[in-house]
């Protein structure tokens, strides 16, 4: 009678691991016997030689700007946009919560690159007008919000210095994680201001501990931007230079992961010239050049880097970096794996990925925390302070003079006029600069609010009082006209391919009120200013004048020529916002005949574009 040759599967008992072994029924039983002992052996032998395993996600957000929830405090709706996007930790902390799901809380890292107490009416709220450094002040929203979601660590922004060290460290007090500043040290003694690092262990049964070192990096440009406040009392050197010297330092106390969360974007490029000699936009520089990191989470920049693979010059390594996309809209995840070899845990791969918060909807816990916060501010902004006789808008303002534009000069002009009364410059006349930051600001004919106001003085600026001549204005605004595109006479105008050149951003592109001028876009860029004249008559170049600018421009943002160096008449520590706003309750009714005057307009060969 022939043998039946059915096949069956027997399972190993080795792990609970499931063995598939070939058998044949009716075959005697010490040879199948003897087949299931051989499969076990080789099964025990392969497990005992496979090298041990840990998966680590480290979740990272960057330049929060004080989102907390998905809303447009300056349209008092929801956050909407035509890409879909929704904004505010609240979304991130329904994202985080699930990604702890998937990966087990003791598995991961949750990080900030920056930029987090400055950027919404919240914020300014909370800084300037029930301010946390007030005695038995409030937490700042910020400080509970993420507080609650459970940071680790976050890194240090530029625009963390924008309303005083004072406030930054009453911040720090308030967070239950460190803020991390590696290159942020004292003017003095040269020593970290703030923790240059954070390390956490994570536990592995039957293993070593995974050591996972955190090093924060901020932007040397503080030292340029907020001069007045930090001038004398901190500095800010190089961001590779700094990791150069911590990463070392961090692998000999035994990281076996080493991750730089750095305020700095990855383009190699800076906004103020030479004046730093160190680069704004780091990243990808610290990855290339500094051996031992394993990831960078990116921020700054504000564009949205899913996955950037750096290769370093010295070991041939590959460094992921990545940025999510600011205001709470994206979240960056690193996925390490890590091999245990000889006793220490190497990192074998990376892969970073983004994940989207609207795909997801508030975690109620967080709006419940600051829904009285948020009430407040709203009540705030909504607060009627005058009436306008006209809707004015900043929807052509990049290129043409738009009466919107010409309030914020006016405002600037009025206040350095009255600022320098009786003084030796009094009687010099003053111009004023002020640029489109946004594109979508409007001031509705009826009643004016303060978020109407806001939405077109977005940053928290202050005005300061610098002394120029006439050629160097000249100059300035030859600079600025550099902003728009070269376009011949008589080729078609495309506006939304007009402006931007080289990448240069709306809030570096300045009107200049108190003068007449044209910009040829016809012209290339340094010979653009034509037919610039005050008063009626050609622009002296001898002549003095005051230039009212903000605080990032006279300290040298963007990079324009010769204000930085000018001699300062004349500063102060109100924001911009709030002297428009103390202009526009004085007067009562917002007219544009009280404010608004044609100063400039792009030609091609002496013919008007618009």
């Amino acid at each position: 009678m022939p043998l039946n040759r059915r096949k069956f599967l027997t399972k190993s008992a080795v792990t609970g691991a499931g063995v598939a072994i070939a058998g044949t029924a009716g075959a005697p039983a010490e040879a199948a016997q003897a087949q299931a002992h051989q499969a076990q052996a080789h099964q025990a032998q392969a497990h005992h030689k496979r090298p041990r395993r840990y998966s680590l996600t480290v979740m990272g957000t960057t330049d929060l700007h004080g989102h907390v929830f998905n809303w447009d405090y300056f349209k008092d709706a929801e956050y909407s946009d035509a890409k879909g996007n929704v904004q505010g930790l609240a979304r991130i902390s329904t994202l985080v919560n699930q990604v702890r799901e998937e990966k087990g809380r003791r598995n991961t890292l949750l990080l900030d690159a920056g930029d987090t107490i400055q950027g919404t009416p919240l914020t300014y709220y909370y800084a300037k007008v029930d301010p946390i450094t007030a005695e038995g002040g409030p937490v700042h929203p910020m400080a509970q919000a993420m507080n609650a979601i459970g940071y680790d660590a976050v890194a240090l922004g530029n625009h963390e210095f924008n309303y005083g060290i004072e406030t930054l460290r009453r911040f720090e007090e308030q967070c239950r994680f460190p803020l991390l500043g590696a290159n942020a040290v004292d003017a003095k003694t040269l020593r970290p201001a703030f923790p240059p690092y954070f390390m956490k262990t994570f536990r592995v049964p039957g293993a070593p501990p995974v050591k996972v070192a955190v090093l924060g990096l901020t932007n040397p440009g503080i030292a340029i931007w907020d001069k007045a406040y930090v001038q004398g009392r901190l500095v800010f050197p190089g961001l590779v230079e700094q990791a150069a010297k911590w990463v070392p330092k961090l692998r000999s106390m035994g990281a076996d992961v080493v991750v730089v969360s750095a305020h700095s974007g990855s383009s190699g490029t800076s906004s103020y010239g030479d004046q730093l000699p160190h680069v704004e936009n780091a990243a990808a520089d610290v990855a290339r050049q500094v051996p031992g990191i394993d990831a960078i989470l990116v921020g700054h920049a504000h564009v949205e880097i899913e996955e950037l693979l750096v290769t370093n010059e010295r070991t041939g390594r590959t460094v992921v970096l990545s940025e999510p996309l600011c205001y709470a809209e994206r979240l960056t995840l690193f996925d390490f794996e890590l091999v245990l070899d000889r006793g220490r845990w190497q990192v074998e791969s990376v892969r970073a990925s983004l994940r989207n918060s609207n795909t997801v909807e508030d975690d109620p816990a967080i709006t419940k925390l600051l829904a009285d916060e948020h009430a407040k501010v709203v009540e705030y902004v909504n607060q009627v302070v005058g009436t306008a006789t006209e809707t004015l808008t900043t929807v052509e303002a990049r290129y043409t003079d738009a009466p919107i534009i010409d309030l914020i000069t006016k405002v600037q002009e009025d206040v350095v006029r009255a600022a320098l009364a009786g003084t030796e410059h009094a009687s010099l006349p003053v111009l004023a600069q002020a640029s489109p930051f946004s594109r979508t600001s409007e001031i509705p004919a009826g009643e004016v609010t303060i978020r109407d106001l806001s939405s077109l003085y977005v940053y928290d600026n202050t005005l300061v009082a610098k002394l120029m001549t006439g050629a160097q204005v000249r100059a300035y605004l030859e600079y600025s006209a550099e902003y728009f595109v070269q376009t011949a006479a008589g080729a078609p105008v495309d506006v939304e391919k007009l402006t931007n050149a080289g990448g240069r951003p709306d809030y570096n592109y300045d009107y200049v009120s108190g003068l007449s001028y044209e910009i040829d876009i016809a012209r290339p860029a340094g010979s653009r200013i034509r037919n610039l004249s005050f008063g009626g008559a050609p622009l002296d170049d001898a002549q003095r004048f005051v230039l009212a600018v903000n605080n990032y421009r006279a300290n040298g943002g963007g990079a324009f020529p010769h204000v930085a160096s000018a001699q300062e008449l004349w500063s102060e520590s109100t924001e911009i916002r709030t002297r428009i706003a103390e202009w526009v309750t004085a007067k009562g009714v917002l007219d544009p005949k009280d404010f608004a005057s044609v100063d400039w307009r792009l030609t091609r060969d002496g013919t008007p574009v618009f």
